[in-house]
């Protein structure tokens, strides 16, 4: 999914934080869910915070594109959501994160990418 000059980027990228969870590295990039709030006041709708390397962040919202073309489980995702009534880019958003946990599940256990695989761990 990843070009070669995006690619060398994300890899560098990831090996400085080969010692850290997923969730750091999404809230990191600035691609975690951010809920707006002010004491007693009406909640506006989440959106992503946007703190980190918008490059990074850019990248893989275009890889996103790519990924709901070519990754099934990018696909199953990004339908899911446009099922439900959310936006394009909300789904986007989301299969980002997806891509973003699959690369980093690959770069933490060096194991190559199988579209088949499936965890055996317990989900709690």
């Amino acid at each position: 999914v990843f070009s070669k000059q995006r690619n060398f980027h994300f890899t560098h990228f990831l090996g400085q934080y080969h010692r850290t969870h997923v969730k750091q590295v999404i809230s990191y990039l600035g691609l975690a869910p951010m809920e707006y709030a002010s004491g007693t006041r009406v909640r506006k709708n989440s959106r992503i915070c946007k703190t980190g390397n918008p490059q990074i962040r850019n990248h893989l919202f275009l890889c996103a594109f790519t990924g709901c073309e070519y990754n099934p489980q990018c696909r199953t995702l990004y339908n899911r959501i446009i099922a439900k009534g959310k936006s394009k880019k909300l789904a986007l958003v989301a299969v980002c994160n997806k891509l973003l946990k699959q690369s980093f599940a690959i770069a933490k256990s060096g194991i190559a990418y199988d579209p088949e695989y499936r965890s055996v761990l317990p989900r709690h």
